[in-house]
Protein backbone atom coordinates (compact mmCIF):
# COMPACT_ATOMS: atom_id res chain seq x y z
CA UNK A 1 0.00 0.00 0.00
CA UNK A 2 1.29 3.47 -0.77
CA UNK A 3 -0.09 6.98 -0.70
CA UNK A 4 0.39 10.41 -2.25
CA UNK A 5 -1.50 13.68 -2.49
CA UNK A 6 -3.21 14.57 -5.81
CA UNK A 7 -3.64 18.12 -7.08
CA UNK A 8 -7.36 18.42 -6.24
CA UNK A 9 -6.88 18.38 -2.48
CA UNK A 10 -7.49 14.70 -1.85
CA UNK A 11 -4.90 12.15 -0.83
CA UNK A 12 -4.65 8.81 -2.54
CA UNK A 13 -3.55 5.35 -1.58
CA UNK A 14 -3.34 2.15 -3.57
CA UNK A 15 -4.66 -1.07 -2.08
CA UNK A 16 -3.89 -4.53 -3.38
CA UNK A 17 -6.83 -6.80 -4.16
CA UNK A 18 -7.18 -10.21 -5.87
CA UNK A 19 -8.30 -8.31 -8.98
CA UNK A 20 -5.30 -5.96 -9.01
CA UNK A 21 -4.50 -2.63 -7.39
CA UNK A 22 -7.42 -0.42 -6.41
CA UNK A 23 -7.07 3.25 -5.55
CA UNK A 24 -8.79 5.31 -2.86
CA UNK A 25 -8.84 9.11 -2.95
CA UNK A 26 -9.64 10.53 0.46
CA UNK A 27 -11.31 13.88 1.15
CA UNK A 28 -10.91 14.25 4.91
CA UNK A 29 -13.25 16.08 7.25
CA UNK A 30 -11.45 17.90 10.09
CA UNK A 31 -13.82 16.52 12.72
CA UNK A 32 -15.13 13.45 10.94
CA UNK A 33 -17.94 11.36 12.36
CA UNK A 34 -18.58 9.18 9.28
CA UNK A 35 -16.82 7.81 6.19
CA UNK A 36 -18.78 7.75 2.93
CA UNK A 37 -17.16 5.30 0.50
CA UNK A 38 -18.22 5.75 -3.11
CA UNK A 39 -17.48 3.51 -6.08
CA UNK A 40 -17.82 4.58 -9.71
CA UNK A 41 -19.87 3.22 -12.57
CA UNK A 42 -19.00 0.88 -15.41
CA UNK A 43 -18.80 3.70 -17.94
CA UNK A 44 -16.61 6.16 -16.07
CA UNK A 45 -14.51 6.85 -13.01
CA UNK A 46 -14.43 9.05 -9.95
CA UNK A 47 -14.52 12.18 -12.12
CA UNK A 48 -18.32 11.82 -12.28
CA UNK A 49 -20.04 15.10 -11.38
CA UNK A 50 -22.05 13.67 -8.49
CA UNK A 51 -19.07 11.93 -6.89
CA UNK A 52 -16.98 15.10 -7.14
CA UNK A 53 -19.79 17.23 -5.74
CA UNK A 54 -20.12 15.00 -2.70
CA UNK A 55 -16.36 14.90 -2.17
CA UNK A 56 -16.30 18.70 -2.24
CA UNK A 57 -19.34 19.39 -0.05
CA UNK A 58 -19.52 16.72 2.63
CA UNK A 59 -16.22 17.14 4.51
CA UNK A 60 -17.58 20.45 5.83
CA UNK A 61 -20.46 18.40 7.30
CA UNK A 62 -18.13 16.06 9.19
CA UNK A 63 -18.16 13.34 6.55
CA UNK A 64 -14.89 12.05 5.13
CA UNK A 65 -15.47 10.98 1.53
CA UNK A 66 -13.46 8.11 0.01
CA UNK A 67 -13.71 7.81 -3.78
CA UNK A 68 -12.81 4.27 -4.77
CA UNK A 69 -11.40 3.28 -8.17
CA UNK A 70 -11.79 -0.36 -9.09
CA UNK A 71 -8.66 -2.19 -10.33
CA UNK A 72 -9.86 -2.26 -13.93
CA UNK A 73 -9.94 1.55 -14.00
CA UNK A 74 -6.58 1.86 -12.26
CA UNK A 75 -5.11 -0.48 -14.88
CA UNK A 76 -6.49 1.67 -17.70
CA UNK A 77 -8.94 -0.89 -19.04
CA UNK A 78 -12.10 0.28 -20.80
CA UNK A 79 -14.49 -2.53 -19.93
CA UNK A 80 -15.60 -3.43 -16.42
CA UNK A 81 -15.27 -7.06 -15.32
CA UNK A 82 -18.07 -9.29 -14.06
CA UNK A 83 -20.02 -8.21 -10.96
CA UNK A 84 -18.40 -10.95 -8.89
CA UNK A 85 -14.95 -9.49 -9.61
CA UNK A 86 -16.13 -6.00 -8.66
CA UNK A 87 -17.50 -7.36 -5.38
CA UNK A 88 -14.24 -9.21 -4.67
CA UNK A 89 -12.13 -6.08 -5.12
CA UNK A 90 -14.50 -3.93 -3.03
CA UNK A 91 -14.47 -6.52 -0.25
CA UNK A 92 -10.67 -6.71 -0.27
CA UNK A 93 -10.20 -2.94 0.05
CA UNK A 94 -12.90 -2.52 2.71
CA UNK A 95 -10.43 -2.75 5.65
CA UNK A 96 -8.70 0.38 4.33
CA UNK A 97 -12.04 2.21 4.45
CA UNK A 98 -12.63 1.22 8.07
CA UNK A 99 -9.12 2.18 9.22
CA UNK A 100 -10.18 5.66 10.45
CA UNK A 101 -12.30 3.85 13.04
CA UNK A 102 -15.54 5.56 12.00
CA UNK A 103 -18.91 4.23 10.80
CA UNK A 104 -18.73 3.60 7.05
CA UNK A 105 -21.56 4.16 4.58
CA UNK A 106 -21.14 2.01 1.47
CA UNK A 107 -22.16 3.72 -1.73
CA UNK A 108 -21.52 4.42 -5.36
CA UNK A 109 -23.07 5.37 -8.63
CA UNK A 110 -24.58 2.93 -11.13
CA UNK A 111 -22.52 -0.29 -11.08
CA UNK A 112 -20.82 1.00 -7.93
CA UNK A 113 -24.22 1.32 -6.27
CA UNK A 114 -24.98 -2.30 -7.13
CA UNK A 115 -21.69 -3.42 -5.56
CA UNK A 116 -22.52 -1.50 -2.39
CA UNK A 117 -26.00 -3.03 -2.19
CA UNK A 118 -24.74 -6.57 -2.67
CA UNK A 119 -21.92 -6.40 -0.12
CA UNK A 120 -22.88 -3.83 2.54
CA UNK A 121 -24.40 -6.11 5.14
CA UNK A 122 -21.63 -8.70 5.02
CA UNK A 123 -18.95 -6.02 5.32
CA UNK A 124 -20.53 -4.28 8.29
CA UNK A 125 -21.49 -1.05 6.54
CA UNK A 126 -23.88 1.16 8.48
CA UNK A 127 -25.98 2.30 5.52
CA UNK A 128 -26.07 2.33 1.70
CA UNK A 129 -26.15 5.27 -0.71
CA UNK A 130 -27.19 4.39 -4.27
CA UNK A 131 -26.61 7.10 -6.88
CA UNK A 132 -28.20 6.49 -10.30
CA UNK A 133 -29.07 2.91 -9.45
CA UNK A 134 -29.42 0.98 -12.74
CA UNK A 135 -32.79 -0.59 -11.99
CA UNK A 136 -32.87 -2.15 -15.46
CA UNK A 137 -31.11 -1.80 -18.81
CA UNK A 138 -32.58 1.04 -20.93
CA UNK A 139 -35.81 -0.08 -22.54
CA UNK A 140 -35.81 -3.41 -20.69
CA UNK A 141 -37.90 -3.03 -17.52
CA UNK A 142 -38.43 -6.80 -17.63
CA UNK A 143 -34.79 -7.24 -16.59
CA UNK A 144 -35.24 -5.64 -13.18
CA UNK A 145 -32.48 -5.52 -10.58
CA UNK A 146 -34.89 -4.42 -7.87
CA UNK A 147 -33.97 -7.44 -5.73
CA UNK A 148 -30.55 -5.92 -5.10
CA UNK A 149 -32.28 -2.93 -3.50
CA UNK A 150 -34.98 -4.82 -1.64
CA UNK A 151 -32.35 -7.18 -0.28
CA UNK A 152 -30.62 -4.35 1.59
CA UNK A 153 -31.52 -4.53 5.28
CA UNK A 154 -29.63 -1.35 6.22
CA UNK A 155 -30.76 2.27 5.88
CA UNK A 156 -30.80 2.95 2.13
CA UNK A 157 -31.07 6.15 0.14
CA UNK A 158 -31.46 6.22 -3.65
CA UNK A 159 -30.70 9.42 -5.57
CA UNK A 160 -32.07 9.18 -9.11
CA UNK A 161 -32.35 11.45 -12.12
CA UNK A 162 -35.90 12.25 -13.17
CA UNK A 163 -35.24 11.06 -16.73
CA UNK A 164 -32.76 8.26 -16.06
CA UNK A 165 -33.32 5.60 -18.77
CA UNK A 166 -31.96 2.95 -16.40
CA UNK A 167 -34.91 3.56 -14.09
CA UNK A 168 -37.06 6.60 -13.47
CA UNK A 169 -38.02 7.39 -9.87
CA UNK A 170 -41.61 6.16 -10.27
CA UNK A 171 -40.34 2.70 -11.29
CA UNK A 172 -38.64 1.95 -7.97
CA UNK A 173 -40.17 -0.46 -5.45
CA UNK A 174 -42.74 1.02 -3.10
CA UNK A 175 -41.16 2.13 0.14
CA UNK A 176 -37.77 3.02 -1.37
CA UNK A 177 -36.36 6.17 0.22
CA UNK A 178 -35.61 8.14 -2.93
CA UNK A 179 -34.58 11.68 -3.83
CA UNK A 180 -35.28 12.79 -7.40
CA UNK A 181 -32.92 15.12 -9.25
CA UNK A 182 -35.30 16.93 -11.64
CA UNK A 183 -34.45 16.54 -15.34
CA UNK A 184 -31.29 14.54 -14.57
CA UNK A 185 -30.21 11.64 -16.78
CA UNK A 186 -28.12 8.66 -15.67
CA UNK A 187 -25.10 10.91 -15.17
CA UNK A 188 -27.25 13.71 -13.71
CA UNK A 189 -26.65 15.78 -16.84
CA UNK A 190 -29.45 18.24 -17.61
CA UNK A 191 -31.04 19.23 -20.93
CA UNK A 192 -30.55 22.83 -22.03
CA UNK A 193 -34.26 23.41 -21.47
CA UNK A 194 -34.07 22.47 -17.77
CA UNK A 195 -35.26 25.09 -15.32
CA UNK A 196 -32.38 24.30 -12.97
CA UNK A 197 -28.62 24.64 -13.38
CA UNK A 198 -26.08 21.88 -12.90
CA UNK A 199 -24.91 23.62 -9.74
CA UNK A 200 -28.46 23.54 -8.40
CA UNK A 201 -28.84 19.87 -9.34
CA UNK A 202 -25.63 19.00 -7.52
CA UNK A 203 -26.96 20.97 -4.57
CA UNK A 204 -30.02 18.73 -4.51
CA UNK A 205 -27.74 15.70 -4.26
CA UNK A 206 -25.30 17.02 -1.67
CA UNK A 207 -28.06 18.56 0.42
CA UNK A 208 -30.14 15.39 0.42
CA UNK A 209 -27.20 13.15 1.33
CA UNK A 210 -25.99 15.50 4.08
CA UNK A 211 -29.51 15.63 5.54
CA UNK A 212 -29.90 11.84 5.36
CA UNK A 213 -26.62 11.25 7.17
CA UNK A 214 -27.34 13.98 9.71
CA UNK A 215 -30.80 12.57 10.38
CA UNK A 216 -29.33 9.30 11.58
CA UNK A 217 -28.42 7.09 8.63
CA UNK A 218 -25.50 5.65 10.63
CA UNK A 219 -27.18 5.63 14.03
CA UNK A 220 -27.34 2.45 16.03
Amino acid sequence: MNAHTPTDGGRTETVGTPAGEARITWYDAKKAHTVLALGHGAGGGIEARDLRALATALPAEGVTVALVEQPWRVAGKKVAPAPRTLDTAWTALWPALTRPGLPVIAGGRSAGARVACRTASALGARAVLALSFPLHPPGRPDRSRAQELTGVTLPLLVVQGGRDPFGRPAEFPEGTELVEVPHGDHGFALPKSAAVTEEEAMGVITGAVAHWIGAGAVAG
